[in-house]
């Protein structure tokens, strides 16, 4: 499920640049920006976590159903609430660039942090 969301993520991001005209309506389950920022960085943590298993030469495929489904229940979401949300936004690019970076910031704080453990 979870390779799913984010080959779906990459698919409705090429969508979006593509068909930026159409109009889309707010989902019923709304997810903020900072829900979004929060959701996204934890799901590129699983895919990292994910891929480092992978080369290790773990079968993954369970392992990316039950952290998925962890991930949604910590947010109080499902798959589908959070992939309408992704429609939603590819349709705002200029506010999905703002979440992407934010989330990118937040992984360069992260790195940071780690690289300096002192440093604060």
């Amino acid at each position: 499920m979870g390779r799913c969301c984010f080959i779906a993520l990459l698919a409705l991001l090429l969508f979006a640049s593509c068909n930026n005209n159409e109009k889309v309506k707010k989902p019923k389950v709304f997810l903020t920006e900072q829900q979004m920022i929060d959701v996204l960085s934890d799901s590129y943590l699983i895919e990292a976590e994910l891929t480092q298993k992978k080369s290790s030469g773990v079968e993954v495929s369970d392992l990316q159903k039950v952290y998925y489904d962890q991930l949604f229940a910590h947010y109080g979401i499902n798959d589908s609430i959070f992939e309408e949300n992704m429609y939603y936004y590819t349709h705002q690019l200029p506010t999905l660039e703002r979440i992407m970076d934010s989330v990118s910031n937040r992984f360069i704080k992260m790195q940071n942090a780690e690289s300096n453990p002192n440093r604060e």
